[in-house]
């Protein structure tokens, strides 16, 4: 049996809270597993929930599997007075688990869409602290947004604001592609559900796309560390484009892209082999030699 299997066979399986205190803030987790750590970090909207969908691949497979919702997000405190949801404070709290879970030690973090953004933001400054990144559906190039895409978020925040989970689905509902229409509904009011501060998410679908986790694309060659982009086709997630994910891996001094094939569920979505694509990923020489 390999190292990854032994420590499997022994590993918890079943969710543990994991709470961590920060000034006037908590952000609630949990963790599964035992060995090298991996921290998975979830998008806009979303919850811990979100990155492997319930999988317990990563822990199975001999990995310490940590997961926080953050500032706002999920079953967290939203940002205290003072502070809001820029990814600069998004990466402190980054830190902030660490510190509180595995001190010095070297990490895997693996995010989708804000959650990508935040570990890129978060390793540009603390890259000895970062074993290996999986980005996730990148969808930032490091620049403004434009008045058209902010437009876009700020209608999201007033449907959540006046009219709950139904208001965002009803601003949300637009130009989706029909075959894919009626299973990003499913999740996305799911995962609406979930949140206990409806009015904090509000806030941060404004204030997370007026902020830009890195000076534009060209900062990732500063970001040597081996990293593995995941992409969506643009048919069922526009919102994550492909080219995006690509422009990624070509800047990144370590980056390797993977998808899924065409016309098939976006890999983002399936939580099970997404997980062993980042259990095959730690497991590689340039990442396991870093993160022990």
């Amino acid at each position: 049996m390999s190292g990854a299997g032994a420590r499997a066979a022994t590993g918890r399986l079943e969710p543990e809270p994991l709470d961590v205190d920060t000034p006037g803030m908590t952000l609630r987790g949990e963790e599964l597993g035992e060995g090298p750590p991996v921290l998975l970090l979830h998008g806009l909207t979303a919850t811990r929930r979100y990155v492997v969908h319930g999988s317990k691949a990563l822990p199975r497979a001999g990995f310490r599997t940590l997961s926080c919702d953050a500032r706002g997000h999920g079953e967290s405190d939203p940002a205290p007075g003072g502070t809001g949801y820029s990814y600069p404070e998004l990466a402190e709290d980054v830190g902030r688990v660490l510190d509180a879970t595995v001190g010095e030690g070297p990490v895997v973090l693996a995010g989708h869409s804000m959650g990508a953004h935040t570990a890129a933001c978060y390793a540009l400054q603390h890259a000895d602290r970062v074993a290996g990144l999986v980005v996730v559906g990148p969808a930032a190039r490091g620049i403004p947004s434009t008045e058209e895409v902010l437009t876009y978020w700020d209608s999201l925040a007033d449907g959540l604001q006046r009219g709950g989970v139904e208001g965002f689905i009803a601003a949300y509902d637009r130009d989706l592609d029909p075959k894919w229409r009626e299973t990003l509904l499913r999740i996305t009011r799911q995962r609406l559900e979930l949140h206990k501060h409806p009015e904090a998410v509000a806030q941060a679908l404004r204030e997370v796309p007026r902020s830009v986790p890195f000076d534009g694309l060209d900062e990732l060659v500063f970001l040597d560390v081996p990293t593995l982009v995941v992409a969506s086709h643009d048919e069922a997630d526009p919102g994550h484009p492909y080219a995006i994910a690509q422009e990624w891996a070509e800047r990144l001094p370590q980056g390797r892209l993977i998808s899924e094939a065409p016309s098939e569920s976006p890999l983002a979505w399936q939580g099970g082999r997404l997980s062993r694509e980042i259990a095959a990923f730690c497991e590689r020489p340039e990442v396991a030699e870093r993160h022990h």
